[in-house]
């Protein structure tokens, strides 16, 4: 019989905005974000705390991308996607699903878009709205991640 706790169903709303400005043309940016190789040195979690068990991505309008691993501590996050809008070196939108193990813990619509910002730079900005699950507490670790892995975008692109 499930207890009240696991039968209680809600969603929490939140929303946030993240830019980073990189020393790469719009054209390398868009590159590291659409070229499933490029985003796979950047996309996922530390080598030493996260292995990546599944990547695909099939990047155009209506394509999905899928990419899950496991944690040191045996949970495994999935992050599974599908591209809505794609304006070449300029704009993506997408939505997806988060889940840790078998238990869907969030839906987002993420809009990325990028803009050139003087000579060789370009600033990338992420918007994120999520809907959190059935008592997933967020606590803002949705927007940190985020920031760590444009952090590791901007790494890439150094690289």
């Amino acid at each position: 019989m499930l207890t009240s706790a696991e039968t209680a169903r809600s969603v929490v709303h939140a929303a946030f905005t993240i830019e980073r400005t990189y020393d790469a043309l719009p054209e390398r940016i868009f590159h590291a974000l659409s070229d499933e190789a490029a985003k796979a040195k950047w996309f996922g979690g530390e080598q030493s705390q996260w292995r990546p068990i599944e990547r695909s991505m099939d990047f155009r309008v209506g394509g999905r991308e899928r990419v899950a691993g496991r944690w040191e501590s045996g949970v495994v996050s999935t992050f599974d996607a599908v591209y809505h809008d794609i304006v070449r070196n300029e704009r993506i939108v997408y939505t997806y699903e988060m889940w840790l193990d078998e238990k869907k813990i969030s839906v987002s619509l993420a809009t990325v878009q990028i803009k050139a910002a003087g000579p060789g730079r370009a600033t990338l900005k992420v918007t994120e709205q999520g809907a959190f699950f059935d008592g997933y507490d967020d606590a803002g670790s949705r927007e940190r991640g985020t920031g760590f892995l444009l952090d590791r975008l901007g790494a890439s692109l150094d690289a």
